[in-house]
């Protein structure tokens, strides 16, 4: 789908050449990392331009944050903006209060889930979590503008990012509303991807999805990927109609993924997958465990349904398992954790009833 858009170079800092040559060298990097074999998803990437997306950002210092801009009349530091915008690394671009509400990811790690997303041509897709509107244009890039719908709670952010969409030449929808309800005037999709970190998976999302649907979305510091099945009907669907019964479940990917909290509505009572691991008891732990990567990971997973202690000793019991051996279960009924296998003896609730 992905034909050449005209875009505004004048309001956005640099003209073409220099970020087209910036842009090479990072679609080079994404490539050398092991990313975009896809050619689709290369040319995406090629195209986009993500500077127009982040005319400014904050770089953090201490004591607060430096804001860097497109339009700065001090050369040098134009142009440190422009190597920032095209540098593999996430930008805060904005921050309300010192707390950073709203980021554009590293460009590898969008590159990775937007391969795990597995489009097809034709594909619906629903995006949770507008941000700049820079992952939205890479949708729409490849699926074509009517496909892409992004939903952000924040007015701010989504008229943000339909300004910098419509600057790079994209028109897809984007919706101001809660992300945790999805959208279900647009549904039924056949792809959702998230850019925040979920607490636990909304149940709308899976009544919005058309069966074999593909889900990804950052939780507990990875990346969890589930396939959307169609359990029957539940006959609740009021007068001459039927409600059918979504659930879904997967694996999570071996990438780590860092992604600021989705916002809004509580997803399910009780959800505690994603949550903060500040208040843990964690005494009597070796430090050298609490600061690994995958322990962290496990101990997110498990949060508020395993004591820090049983979580180490199923750790240590499984020989330090990586996140692509644990998964989660989502029905009407619940929301379930396990490892290897969801009918195995490891599984334990993410959410309440």
């Amino acid at each position: 789908m992905g034909a050449h858009r005209a875009h505004r170079e004048d309001e956005y800092g640099p003209d073409d050449a220099t970020a087209a040559e910036a842009r090479a060298v990072l679609v080079r990097d994404i490539v050398a990392g092991g990313a975009l074999d896809d050619p689709a998803w290369r040319a995406a990437f090629e195209e986009v331009p993500r500077h127009v997306f982040v005319p400014y950002y904050f770089v953090s210092r201490p004591g607060g944050y430096e804001r860097l801009w497109s339009g700065d009349p001090d050369p040098v530091r134009q142009r440190r903006w422009l190597k920032g915008a095209y540098a593999d690394g996430p930008l805060a671009t904005r921050v309300r209060d010192g707390e950073l509400i709203s980021s554009s990811s590293q460009p590898s790690l969008m590159a990775r889930m937007l391969e795990e997303l597995d489009v097809r041509d034709g594909d619906r897709v629903l995006e949770i979590g507008a941000g700049t509107g820079y992952n939205a244009a890479l949708l729409a890039h490849r699926l074509g503008d009517a496909q892409v719908t992004t939903v952000d709670l924040d007015p701010e952010i989504t008229e943000s990012a339909r300004t910098h969409l419509a600057a790079a030449g994209y028109r897809p929808a984007v919706v101001t509303g809660d992300g945790a309800r999805g959208c279900p005037e647009r549904a039924p999709y056949d792809r959702i991807i998230a850019t925040c970190t979920l607490p636990s998976v909304p149940t709308a999302w899976l009544a919005q999805c058309l069966p074999g649907a593909r889900i990804l979305a950052p939780f507990a510091t990875g990346l969890i990927a589930l396939r959307v099945g169609d359990g029957g009907a539940d006959g609740n669907g009021g007068a001459g109609g039927v409600h059918r019964r979504r659930y879904a479940e997967g694996h999570f990917l071996h990438t780590a993924a860092y992604f600021v909290p989705l916002r809004g509505t509580p997803v399910a009572p009780g959800a505690s997958g994603g949550g903060p691991m500040a208040h843990r008891p964690l005494g009597g732990l070796p430090r050298r465990t609490i600061e690994n990567d995958l322990f962290r990971f496990l101990l997110a997973l498990t949060a508020g349904s395993l004591d820090p202690h049983e979580a180490l000793s199923l750790w240590e019991r499984e020989r330090r398992p990586g996140r692509e051996r644990f998964g989660i279960t989502v029905t009407g009924d619940g929301q379930w954790a396990w490892l290897d296998d969801p009918a195995g003896p490891y599984v334990w609730p993410l959410s309440g009833p």
